[in-house]
């Protein structure tokens, strides 16, 4: 249900997990005891125990018991699967409100289960700028952008399934070598060459290539464009000399 996991019980109870960024499940001998700070519950099993962790210093990660389907959609945001849909359902999804499609991709009242790192590899790969608005699109690039956001999404579910196997997914992480962009800040593009560049905001970034989706433009970073203002450089080559400069 989105990026919540669901585990159905007895009596109509559910388990609901949200891992957020820190989160993880991993997978014990039995009866795993529940020591050292990052571990938080153990699910208790015959042959092992599911044991929920979360490092770091910020504490998002949520566990609800809920009891009756009724309580269990209290939860889902509503947001469209991707996988599967029409392409005018996608169109409702996506023109509902007039949003950049960095935020339309990632609000799970639109859609349901992308995340940071998915989005910037699907705009990568539908040649579209984050900061692009929904209402401003054309019907050729809303087409363009829902095929990437089906192939991006399948692509990356049948990496995953392979990378796993028959093993237990220890190794859960957002930054993946063979992303496209995601985490390549300063690398250079796999379709172009140009150097990925970024937007910093909060506790996120976006990810992009100026060649590919800005047409060379790039796009401002807000803790350096309030601190150069009207001196922001307009191309990465600018921005490569103001950070060489002592």
């Amino acid at each position: 249900m989105g990026k919540h996991i669901v585990f159905g019980l007895e009596n109509e109870l559910w388990l609901v997990l949200h891992l957020m960024i820190a989160g993880r499940l991993h997978w014990r001998e039995p009866a795993a005891r529940l020591d050292g700070k990052y571990n938080l519950a153990a699910f208790d099993f015959a042959h092992g125990s599911l044991m929920l962790t979360e490092a770091g210093t910020k504490k998002r990660a949520a566990l609800h018991l809920l009891q009756g389907e009724q309580s269990l959609s209290a939860l889902d945001r509503g947001g469209l699967e991707v996988l599967g849909c029409s392409a005018a359902s996608f169109t409702r999804a996506l023109t509902e409100r007039n949003h950049t499609l960095k935020r339309a991709l990632t609000d799970p009242y639109l859609f349901s289960g992308i995340g940071n790192a998915y989005s910037d590899e699907i705009l990568h790969a539908a040649r579209l700028s984050p900061i692009a608005m929904t209402h401003k699109l054309s019907d050729a690039e809303i087409e363009c952008l829902h095929r990437a956001a089906e192939e991006t999404l399948n692509h990356w579910i049948s990496v995953l399934q392979a990378e796993a196997a028959d093993q237990f997914p220890e190794h859960v992480t957002a930054f993946r070598p063979q992303m496209a962009v995601h985490g390549k800040f300063g690398k250079p593009c796999p379709v172009c060459g140009a150097t990925v560049q970024r937007i910093r905001y909060a506790d996120n970034e976006t990810n992009y290539c100026p060649a590919c989706q800005t047409g060379g433009k790039l796009l401002a970073d807000r803790s350096l464009s309030l601190l150069l203002k009207k001196d922001w450089p307009k191309t990465p080559e600018e921005l490569e000399e103001v950070r060489r400069r002592p």
